[in-house]
C-alpha cells in the first residue's frame, strides 16, 4: 500500500508541475518478423507479457462478420502442449491474471504475473501462436459461446451498444468501418472449420504481430527467452491490408429508431475525425475533453445541469472500443445521452450545435485549454501506472506504427497545442454535414 501511495504522490507531482515522464524501450524484430518491444521498471516486482495480433473488428472477411471475436475465444482452447483451459490455471496459480479482447485494429492476449514467471508467460503465448488447437469440438463450443454472448450483450439490451454497432455502420461508407463488429449470428453460425484454421494461419502469425514486456525485467534475460520461444515459429504470407480509408461525409444523416427493450430515449452522434497523423488530431483530442471529458465539460453543463434535458452524457474518441492512440484508420468523435421523456433529440442536437457556435466564434477559454491538457497528462500517467496499460500502448504504437518510443511523445504534441487550433478544428470538423446522429426512442406500447 506504501508503495502504491508513493507512486500515485509521484504521478501526481508530475502532472502537477509538468515533468516528463521517460518509458525505458528497447525495440527490434525477430527474423520471423515478430516485433518485440521491452520496458524496464523496477517500481514493482510484476511484469505483463502481451501479444497484439493485427486483426479485429476492422480487418475481418466478408461474409464472415464476427470472426476476428471468435478468434479470440478460440485462443483459449488450448494448443500443442497446454490443455483446453490450462493456460488460465497455470497464469493464476503463478499468482497471475490474464485476459483478451477484440479491437477494431487488433486482438490482444496478456499475462500479468510475479516477474520471476516472465518465463511461464512467453512460454504459454509461443506455445498458442505455434500450435493453437482448432478442432471442430473447440470450434462448436465457442460458436455457441460467441453467439449466446451477442444475445446477452446486445440483442436482449436495451439500445444494443447503438452508440457504436448503430453509429459506426450508418456513419461510414466503406464496409470495413460499417459492418457488424460484434458479428452477425448467421455468419457466426456459419464459420467452418477449415475457415477458422486458414484464419489462424493468415492472421496469428509472427510477422503479424507485436510482443511487449513491460515491468521489473532485465531487458538481455527477456531478450534471450523471447529468441527461445519465439524464434523459430515460421512467418506466414499475410495478406495486404484492405484499404479501410473512409470517403468525407458531406450530409448530414439523421435517423431514428425504436427500443422494444427501452423506457426512455438516447442520443448518439458521431463526427468523423482527422487523422491521426493530422496537426488537426491533438487538438480535436484536447477539444473532446473541454467539450465532454467530465461533469464540467460543456456538454455535460448544459444539458444535464443547466437544461435538464439529459439524464447523462458520455463519449470520447475511440468511444467504448479504446483510447485515442489503439487504433489505425477512420475514426469518429461520439457522444451518448439518455434524456428524459418529454424532450426530443432534434432538442440536444441544437443544443449541441448552440455550444459548438460559441467555440467555433468566440474559441474557448485559456483555463479550458490548461485544464484539458492538465486532464490528459494525468490520464496518459494513470495508464502508464500499471504495467499492462504501459504494455498496451507500447504493443500498439509497434503494431501500427512501427515506433513504440511514441510513447515518449505523446504528451509533447499535446503540450503544444494552442488556442486558436481548437478554434479551427471545432470549424473544420465539429459541423453538421460531418455527423450522423440515431435518436433511439421506446416502442410505443400497443394499448390492450
Amino acid at each position: 500500500m506504501r508503495l502504491r501511495m508513493l507512486l500515485f504522490c509521484a504521478a501526481v507531482s508530475a502532472v502537477a508541475i509538468g515533468k516528463p515522464i521517460t518509458v525505458p524501450v528497447v525495440y527490434y524484430r525477430l527474423p520471423n518478423g515478430l516485433k518485440v518491444v521491452i520496458s524496464e521498471s523496477h517500481a514493482a516486482p510484476t511484469v505483463t507479457v502481451a501479444v497484439y495480433y493485427g486483426v479485429g473488428f476492422r480487418v475481418e472477411p466478408k461474409g464472415r462478420t464476427g470472426f476476428a471475436h471468435l478468434f479470440e475465444h478460440m485462443m483459449f482452447q488450448g494448443s500443442a502442449n497446454v490443455k483446453k483451459m490450462e493456460h488460465a490455471k497455470i497464469v493464476e496459480s503463478n499468482g497471475g491474471n490474464l485476459n483478451g479482447s477484440t479491437r477494431l485494429d487488433f486482438t490482444n492476449y496478456y499475462e500479468t504475473l510475479p516477474s520471476d514467471r516472465v518465463e511461464t508467460a512467453l512460454w504459454l503465448e509461443s506455445d498458442r501462436m505455434r500450435s493453437l488447437d482448432v478442432s471442430e469440438e473447440n470450434l462448436k463450443n465457442q460458436k455457441n459461446v460467441v453467439s449466446e454472448e451477442v444475445r446477452v450483450n446486445v440483442l436482449n439490451q436495451p439500445y444494443a451498444l447503438f452508440e457504436w454497432l448503430d453509429i459506426w455502420q450508418n456513419a461510414n461508407q466503406n464496409w470495413f468501418n460499417a459492418h457488424n463488429f460484434y458479428g452477425d449470428l448467421r455468419d457466426i453460425e456459419a464459420a467452418k472449420l477449415d475457415e477458422v484454421r486458414q484464419f489462424f494461419k493468415t492472421y496469428y502469425a509472427p510477422n503479424n504481430a507485436a510482443l511487449a514486456i513491460a515491468g521489473d525485467v532485465n531487458p538481455d534475460a527477456v531478450r534471450a527467452m523471447v529468441e527461445k520461444y519465439f524464434g523459430d515459429i515460421p512467418l506466414q504470407s499475410v495478406p495486404e491490408r484492405p484499404d479501410v480509408s473512409e470517403p468525407q461525409q458531406t450530409k448530414e444523416i439523421r435517423l431514428k429508431q425504436t427500443d422494444k427493450l427501452a423506457s426512455v430515449p438516447a442520443l448518439a452522434l458521431g463526427y468523423h475525425l482527422p487523422d491521426q497523423n493530422s496537426a488537426d488530431y491533438a487538438p480535436m483530442v484536447l477539444l473532446d475533453l473541454i467539450l465532454q471529458g467530465d461533469e464540467s465539460s460543456r456538454f455535460y453543463q448544459r444539458l444535464v445541469k443547466e437544461k435538464a434535458i439529459s439524464i447523462d452524457w458520455s463519449g470520447g474518441i475511440n468511444f467504448e472500443l479504446g483510447n485515442e492512440f489503439d487504433y489505425d484508420g477512420p475514426m469518429l468523435l461520439v457522444s451518448r445521452t439518455t434524456y428524459k421523456p418529454g424532450h426530443s433529440g432534434d432538442e440536444i442536437l441544437k443544443e449541441v450545435d448552440a455550444i459548438v457556435l460559441q467555440v467555433q466564434q468566440q474559441g474557448v477559454t485559456k483555463k479550458e485549454l490548461t485544464d484539458a491538457k492538465v486532464r490528459f497528462r494525468s490520464n496518459f500517467y494513470d495508464q502508464l501506472e500499471s504495467t499492462m496499460g504501459k504494455a498496451h500502448l507500447l504493443a500498439t504504437f509497434a503494431l501500427f506504427h512501427d515506433d513504440p518510443a511514441q510513447i515518449n511523445k505523446v504528451l509533447d504534441t499535446i503540450d503544444a497545442v494552442t488556442l486558436d487550433q481548437l478554434q479551427s478544428v471545432a470549424r473544420k470538423y465539429l459541423v453538421p454535414e460531418n455527423r450522423t446522429a440515431i435518436d433511439r426512442v421506446p416502442e410505443k406500447k400497443e394499448a390492450k
